[in-house]
């Protein structure tokens, strides 16, 4: 098993980005949270950021939620 992360989306906003905090990143979208599509997107974007491939990426806990716990697993 790899690490968890947490994050915290804010979506609709006017820009992405992503800002480190003490305890979770703070993850921008221009997504609404409609269908599933900031999810998506929230793990392109993560994945990018920690230059792992999104299939590397599993949101565990939160997909309804603002606040999630996110799995980074192992690339062999």
């Amino acid at each position: 098993m790899g690490k968890v992360i947490r994050v915290k989306v804010i979506t609709s906003a006017s820009k992405e980005k992503i800002i480190e905090t003490k305890d979770f990143l703070k993850i921008y979208l221009t997504l609404p949270p409609q269908k599933g599509k900031a999810n998506k997107r929230l793990l392109e974007l993560l994945g990018d950021y920690l230059n792992v491939r999104k299939s590397s990426l599993k949101i565990i806990k939160g997909t309804t939620s603002p606040l999630k716990l996110i799995e980074v697993k192992d690339e062999d």
